[in-house]
């Protein structure tokens, strides 16, 4: 078929007298004239361009290869759909309709110089909401997706349309294959929701934009492995006609009562007999919550990465005054050199809210126009406070400069007894791999300096946890990089004015089939030594001839020994889900562990999260809040047929707290239990 395709125009107005209701992520043409000539030296489709001389030297200097033996219906790693540390989707987000995993094994489809791409798919009963979509490219090396022209119709190129916009894109997950393309997960961020009744409907994309001005490929995978009512989609494009569908996946939430089969979705709710209850409820469009912080007096703290004044998120306190808890909005971010859309938080001296964020200098990433990031803290305002809720102060505490310092801040700050600050940027440093970086109090002030700067090979890229353990050595981990390239567990040692690095263990990552694994940066510390962590792998299963990647969690833990350090599985989620559950494991899902943290006493307590895509557009969904009795031994304390369980913190006096994400009509909760 690629080989009969003419590189002609354009055109729209394919009449398919369709009965049914059509959505359709519809790209806007460019205009005829600039379509026509870019079309001219760019085809329809990625293998056609590898046979044009500009484009095969691009692709003999391109990605690392994929082995020839994955086969065509194997999954890449698929985006996280927990949106958990910046890997993948909102923790809001749902599948309303899948396609499919990627596939980047057999072609692509050019969805920038004039050429739109049109996909079929299904709205479940009742209707949906959809808020996002997450699709697969091929790129040449080091291209970066930025933003692409999405919008929802009621048929191919055309028809009622329901949305039509420019929308920004995150790319991860990128992985080479066998033409020397890299093949990645493209997600949307700034996709406004659009209400949809129960219905097929149509998927377009066009006028991607590429860092460097090249064409932008959509994976074409037949919809081998699609798990939802109607697929695989019916799929055009403007220059060929008929083409194989895409890979792609239509996030949002589906309404309440399209369930068939328990357990249903449902949203969480107080529980008294449990001892759970929600303490506040988020509303505000946007206002979902990222991570807790706890004082000594028992309260909470947190940052909302979007809502606020402004839009750009802000930080917030809930106090518990005689029984009930009292919501304090501290601040609202002002954007640009204050700061936005912060991630995470912790309480450092002074009880002062300490934390990173984007914004600052605007002169970073291939572009030279994305921000660079922030350090900032908020106190309490100088000036005398008559009222009873208060707002802080904002300080600037550091803005990134960009190589080769490091930018993109992520993860958690941590504290040492000097009051210096440490931190990770996923990005930047000398060879941009990302750093690890320490601010000094100085003069009233602040100096920074890069302390590691990750180099990408042996010693891991982009960190996004760090920690001060017990013997004064900074630890943490990579979410790549490393002897396996599944990401590193370090360890810094200072050594006068100077840290030495020391990789304590390599993952093996995941290449495009088979089991494997990454570490999830997220490491803490008991006050006896020992350390948890989560990561992540995969197992592949092949129930109905096609084969499927499941995602699971092991939650490990290290200490060190005479001979080194020592890792000892505690628990996984097959064996939450896929052993003691038993019917979760035969079609297309994943299972998370979320969160960790430890009390006093070093009891261990965790959060959750399950979805099973089976049953076409059914989903099965099981959320919980547990105790780790054990190994392989877990106390489940609550548990929800659905939602998205996240953080989770232990209080002073041993009450538990935790956030999760959009639900129904809420758009996140803080939550308290009891055990």
């Amino acid at each position: 078929m690629h080989s009969n395709a003419q590189y002609q125009g354009a055109t729209f107005g394919m009449n398919r007298n369709r009965v049914v209701v059509t959505l359709t992520v519809t790209l806007t043409l460019l205009l005829l004239s600039l379509a026509a000539q870019a079309q001219n030296s760019v085809p329809p489709t990625a293998r056609q361009a590898m046979t044009m001389p500009q484009y095969a030297a691009k692709l003999a200097r391109g990605a690392s290869r994929v082995p020839h033996s994955v086969q065509p219906n194997a999954s890449y790693r698929r985006a996280n759909p927990r949106g958990r540390n910046s890997r993948g989707w909102l923790p809001q987000d749902t599948e309303v309709y899948d396609n499919g995993p990627i596939n980047g094994t057999t072609d692509a489809w050019n969805i920038n110089f004039g050429f739109v791409v049109s996909d079929s798919f299904t709205v479940p009963t009742n209707g949906a909401t959809v808020t996002g979509l997450t699709f697969g490219a091929w790129t040449f090396a080091g291209d970066v997706a930025q933003t692409v022209e999405i919008s929802i119709t009621s048929s191919e190129f055309g028809g009622t349309t329901y949305f039509d916009n420019v929308v920004n894109v995150t790319q991860s997950n990128c992985s080479g294959n066998q033409y020397g393309y890299n093949v990645c997960t493209e997600t949307s961020a700034n996709f406004n929701g659009v209400a949809l009744n129960a219905g097929t409907y149509w998927v377009n994309l066009q006028n991607a934009v590429v860092n460097d001005g090249d064409p932008l490929f959509w994976d074409e995978n037949s919809g081998a492995g699609c798990g939802s009512n109607g697929c695989p989609s019916q799929a055009s494009q403007t220059s060929t006609g008929t083409i194989p569908s895409e890979a792609f996946t239509i996030l949002g939430t589906t309404n309440s009562n399209n369930c068939e089969f328990p357990p249903c979705p449902v949203c969480v709710s107080d529980d008294p007999q449990d001892g759970f209850s929600i303490i506040h409820n988020f509303t505000a469009n946007g206002e979902t919550p990222a991570g807790l912080a706890i004082d000594e007096a028992g309260n909470l703290y947190g940052a909302i990465y979007a809502g606020g004044d402004n839009g750009l998120g802000s930080a917030y306190k809930l106090a518990s005054v005689h029984g009930n808890w009292i919501f304090d909005p501290l601040y609202s971010f002002l954007g640009g050199s204050a700061g936005q859309n912060p991630s995470g938080a912790i309480l450092g001296p002074e009880q002062a809210f300490y934390g990173v964020a984007s914004g600052g200098n605007q002169n970073c990433g291939s572009s030279g126009a994305d921000y660079c990031g922030v350090v900032y803290r908020l106190r309490p305002s100088p000036t005398v406070c008559l009222t009873a809720l208060c707002s802080w102060t904002e300080t600037v505490l550091y803005q990134f400069l960009g190589d080769p310092d490091g930018w993109g801040p992520a993860g958690d700050l941590v504290f040492d007894h000097a009051g210096n600050v440490y931190g990770t940027t996923i990005k930047g440093g000398l060879y941009g791999q990302g750093t690890v970086y320490e601010l000094t109090p100085t003069n009233g002030g602040w100096s920074e300096r890069v302390i590691h700067s990750f180099g990408g090979g042996s010693d891991g890229a982009q960190p996004n946890s760090l920690l001060l353990g017990e013997d004064g050595n900074l630890y943490g981990a990579t979410y790549y990089g490393g002897a396996g390239g599944g990401g590193v567990i370090f360890q810094l040692t200072p050594s006068g004015d100077t840290w030495t690095e020391t990789i304590i263990s390599n993952f093996g990552g995941c290449a495009g089939s088979g089991n494997c694994g990454y570490y999830i940066p997220r490491l803490l510390q008991q006050s006896a030594g020992n350390f948890y962590g989560i990561a992540e792998y995969s197992m592949q299963v092949c129930p109905y001839g096609n084969c499927f990647l499941y995602y699971f969690d092991e939650i490990f833990s290290m200490s060190p020994s005479a001979t080194g350090w020592q890792f000892t599985t505690v628990d996984t989620t097959y064996n939450e889900y896929c052993v003691q559950f038993g019917t979760w494991c035969y079609d297309q899902g994943y299972a998370f562990f979320d969160g960790l943290s430890v009390d006093a006493a070093g009891n261990l307590y965790g959060t959750s999260n399950s979805v099973e895509f089976a049953y076409g557009d059914q989903y099965f969904y099981i959320t919980y809040v547990f105790k780790q009795l054990g190994a392989y031994q877990q106390r489940v304390l609550v548990s929800f047929a659905g939602d998205d369980f996240g953080d989770v913190e232990v209080s002073p006096n041993g009450n538990l707290y935790g956030i999760t994400g959009a639900c129904g009509n809420s758009q996140g909760t803080v939550w308290q239990l009891t055990p």
